[in-house]
């Protein structure tokens, strides 16, 4: 939350930008030449004891650019799996840093001591030129001086890495020093590709040749443009349209030290500074593959409980209690749907974690107001931040500091400041830590048992620079200020090379040196890991810290907001994109880095609804909660200085989100399903309609529009003064999810411009999809439990067809998403049409958990079907017939829509219903 409350000005202050670069350092002009070196030969190579290969490479001609080489590397490559290969490069003579083996489980690279010896013994011996190591999908090549590889789908024959540089290539072959390591590829001239964040992308979801791409994990504002934010995720996933053909395929470079990715649409450049080269190639071919290859290797995304997939009020600005009280009531007054409540810090004495301010949220009458929403099914999530205040009264520290967590500089706690002035921040790579933080999680649950924890400013922010001491002569922070100025007395560090290094990534987009405003990266962690390397850790380690204590609590299923990620957070947490603006921008841009982070393996993500800062206009905050409703995360969040800007401040957005959230609440059994679908194969909740359209390469580009799961479109809104929205719909039958009775039929994608009044929102159904949804509600407890109806989506027009759905249903309160534990049951609709016939039935695995819950289906939906009455109408349940259809409805309502309602179809028993149509004559 920093532009909530750190760098809340830094887009409004322009005339400090000349103090900013002299303070970070920044390297206007590069004498680097384009070109480093001549790279590396491979003087051996052998097959390695587990079934890969592993090298030897040696540099070709040294140089100090940026820094000596590592005269001798290791290369280890292995076919992981049938669609995943890796190509592991480091020094072969020292270890280096790598991302630890057990924060992302991985095999460990076979030892190359052999190949070392074999090469000795071999100086005269000749390597063939070139060679290939292949799997079933995946072929390794290489060439052996100088060195490069490539990597090829052998389904197709497509190379989809090309790591040589020709002479006419404006990029150097492989470069690997201490603090500078250089690999590039190849790319074809009309390659799509996506994914290198976080950041704001102004051209869209899909990379833009020049654009900036740095990763390091950095507290600037969501609304700085092309400039590394809150998250690392080193992945791209390349989309390739072959003769009609679609293919794709995902390359990750797991490595956490900071990087430069430069995107020429030629070739792609990778410039890092520290670690290893530790690739893996995921070979697709659909997009929907690769995201399933990805989270299978980096980790599932994690189960949320039910609740989360409801609506979300938040605002950094909720004085007291009674204020949060209102709020709550205001939205049950105005009939909004509202699930969980949210406290930023004013709940805490002093900004200091795991506390309580006594007069403004004393603990009584908190857990009254606790007790009186979680009796209707509301849930409470309050904020936290890993700055741990310096203070000798306080608990929190006084326990930490005596069993040794914090991160050190020259054996003493780093010290910097965030919120509560001066702080000490935890080293989550210690196990002592880890222990220390769950015991606070379970500690502060005994005084207000929150639902959920929010984990902010962890990439992690600090507000001062260098090497700090706490003042003698002034209070810090005076509490008149801003809280985000820094007031300890610091200097900077720059004698080492880790906090000045030889190569300047564009951190923060100015080439600030990596320490600006985070920690000093010669700070060390646990074993003498230096800040350095494990900088962009720092979330990641802290959310797997925090899901371990909440998950110890009760055994529930934990809920987790992190503003930091890294590659595997989604099998932990959710997200959200961080301090965006209330902007028609911003709400465009909020689309892209939503399904940006779909791709990262975290598909519960939403933008701060309205815009974090400064306050929306009316229309915006309708035309947002519109959007908002779709996001997977859906939450209402404003920043201190901001007006008020809860849904129902005004009638008309009040009216949007009645309409555009009551359909959010219908579709939670389908969005609970997603999430399921997520969790089992990574499957996006939001994403690009390429997913189920990869052939069209007109929506290859294409960031106004988006996909909730493979069926429903969401087409808003994004401009001002527009009462009609331009929409480009695929090929095929689409029906408004609010009016079904208004159906598209496409031959071929194309643009259609619709009404778009300021209440509603386009969204729609496309073809051979079924849909279970509910009745709604105020809250996801109560909507949960209303009756199942099915709406069913055929082709218009077509004399046969046919059409799917899934349904996921369990206890989710429980740790596991899964089946087989008797607290769950999985379903799967089907539907034909064809010789004037319709077929609906479904397939039960698990029945008793729905069974005891009661659920029913009341009603189904037919599209597409042109009839004008049923005949010969047959239920079976488990196979037997049902003969008392006394209560059955058979309602036309136009020619394409037909409901049979008054059913009391049992959800978790297996039914087929069958019937002749009379056809329209």
């Amino acid at each position: 939350m920093l532009f909530s409350r750190s760098s809340f000005f830094s887009f409004i202050l322009p005339l400090f930008l000349v103090t900013l670069l002299s303070i970070a350092r920044v390297d206007v002009v590069s004498t680097a030449p384009t070109k480093i070196g001549q790279g590396y030969s491979l003087i051996s190579v052998e097959e390695s004891p587990d079934g890969g290969i592993v090298g030897l490479l040696q540099v070709k001609q040294k140089n100090n650019v940026y820094g000596p080489d590592i005269p001798y590397l290791q290369l280890y490559v292995k076919h992981e799996t049938e669609n995943r290969l890796r190509v592991h490069i480091t020094d072969a003579q020292k270890e280096r840093w790598e991302v630890p083996y057990d924060l992302i489980p991985r095999e460990k690279p076979a030892a190359l001591k052999k190949a070392i010896a074999w090469s000795r013994k071999n100086q005269n011996s000749v390597l063939m030129a070139s060679s290939e190591y292949e799997s079933n999908e995946l072929i390794f090549a290489f060439t052996t001086d100088p060195f490069s590889f490539a990597v090829k789908r052998k389904s197709d024959g497509q190379t989809l890495f090309n790591s040589s540089s020709d002479e006419s290539d404006p990029y150097s072959p492989l470069v690997f020093k201490d603090q500078y390591l250089e690999i590039s590829t190849k790319l074809p001239q009309d390659a799509s590709l996506y994914g290198l964040g976080e950041n704001t992308q102004p051209h869209g979801i899909k990379l833009y040749p020049g654009d900036p791409y740095t990763l390091f994990t950095t507290d600037v504002a969501a609304i700085n443009l092309n400039t590394d934010l809150y998250g690392s995720h080193p992945v791209y996933m390349d989309l390739r349209n072959v003769n009609r053909e679609a293919f794709a395929h995902a390359v990750l470079l797991l490595n956490s030290n900071g990087m430069d990715v430069f995107y020429a649409g030629t070739s792609l450049t990778y410039k890092v500074i520290g670690g290893v080269l530790d690739f893996y190639f995921f070979s697709g071919p659909t997009p929907l593959d690769v995201v399933d290859q990805y989270t299978s290797f980096i980790g599932r995304p994690a189960p949320m409980p039910y609740w989360a997939f409801g609506f979300h009020q938040c605002r950094w600005g909720y004085h007291n209690l009674s204020v949060v009280e209102d709020v709550v009531e205001n939205y049950q007054k105005a009939k909004i749907p509202l699930d969980v409540i949210w406290n930023d810090d004013d709940h805490m004495d002093g900004h200091k974690d795991f506390t309580l301010n006594p007069v403004n949220y004393p603990r009584p009458k908190l857990l009254a107001f606790l007790e009186k929403i979680h009796a209707r099914g509301m849930k409470y999530v309050v904020i936290i931040d890993p700055g741990i205040g310096v203070n000798n009264s306080y608990g929190v520290y006084q326990r930490g500091l005596a069993k040794d967590v914090f991160i050190k500089y020259q054996g003493k706690p780093f010290l910097g400041q965030v919120w509560p002035g001066a702080v000490n921040f935890p080293d989550y790579l210690n196990p002592k830590t880890v222990d220390w933080w769950i015991d606070e999680i379970r500690r502060f649950h005994e005084l207000v048992p929150v639902d959920g924890l929010w984990i902010d400013m962890n990439e992690v922010s600090n507000f001062c620079n260098g090497l700090c001491t706490i003042p003698k002569d002034k209070q810090c922070p005076s509490g008149t200020g801003p809280g985000w100025i820094c007031c300890l007395d610091c200097k900077n560090l720059t004698l080492t090379n880790w906090d000045d290094p030889p190569y300047k990534i564009n951190a923060s987009g100015i080439k600030a040196l990596p320490g600006y405003k985070t920690i000093a990266m010669s700070a060390v962690h646990y074993k003498g890991i230096l800040e350095y390397n494990a900088h962009s850790l720092y979330g990641f380690t802290e959310t797997i810290a925090t899901h371990t204590g909440l998950q110890g609590l009760e055994g529930k299923r934990p809920f987790i907001l992190s503003r930091s990620t890294y590659v595997g957070s989604g099998h932990y947490a959710a997200h959200w994109t961080g301090d965006n603006k209330g902007t028609w921008e911003d709400l465009r841009y909020s689309i892209s880095t939503v399904l940006n982070f779909g791709l990262f393996g975290v598909p519960m993500v939403g933008s701060d609804i309205c815009g974090f800062y400064p306050a929306p206009t009316e229309e915006l905050c309708n035309r947002w909660i519109e959007v908002g409703a779709f996001y997977p995360f859906s939450r209402d969040h404003a920043n201190f200085y901001s007006p008020r800007q809860e849904l129902y401040q005004w009638d008309s957005v009040a009216k949007s989100a009645r309409n555009a959230l009551g359909m959010r609440y219908k579709l939670l059994p389908h969005l609970y399903t997603l999430s399921y679908e997520a969790h089992i194969n990574g499957a996006p909740i939001a994403r690009p309609l390429f997913f189920s359209f990869p052939t069209i390469t007109e929506l290859y580009g294409l960031s106004t529009q988006f996909l909730v799961g493979s069926s429903i479109m969401v087409s808003p809104v994004l401009e001002p003064n527009k009462t009609e929205v331009k929409i480009l719909f695929p090929p095929g039958t689409w029906y408004s999810l609010f009016d079904m009775t208004q159906v598209i039929v496409s031959e071929k994608p194309h643009n259609r411009t619709l009404d778009a009044p300021l209440n509603v929102i386009n969204a729609h159904l496309y073809q051979n999809a079924i849909i279970p949804m509910q009745q709604g509600g105020l809250i996801s407890k109560e909507a949960r439990m209303t009756p199942f109806s099915l709406v069913v989506a055929f082709q218009a027009g077509a004399t046969t067809g046919e059409a799917k759905g899934k349904l996921f249903l369990d206890d989710d309160e429980l740790p596991e998403m899964k089946l087989g534990n008797g607290y769950s049951t999985y379903i799967e609709f089907y539907a034909t049409t064809g010789n004037a016939t319709v077929k609906v039935w479904s397939d039960v695995q698990e029945g008793k958990f729905a069974l005891d819950k009661g659920w029913i289906i009341e009603k189904i939906t037919l599209l597409g079907v042109d009839t004008i009455q049923g005949k010969s109408f047959a239920i079976e349940v488990d196979g037997n017939p049902i003969s008392d259809l006394s209560k059955m409805e058979f309602n036309k309502r136009t020619s394409v829509v037909v409901e049979v309602k008054g059913l009391e179809l049992p959800l978790g028993k297996k039914f087929t219903m069958s019937w002749q149509m009379g056809i329209i004559s």
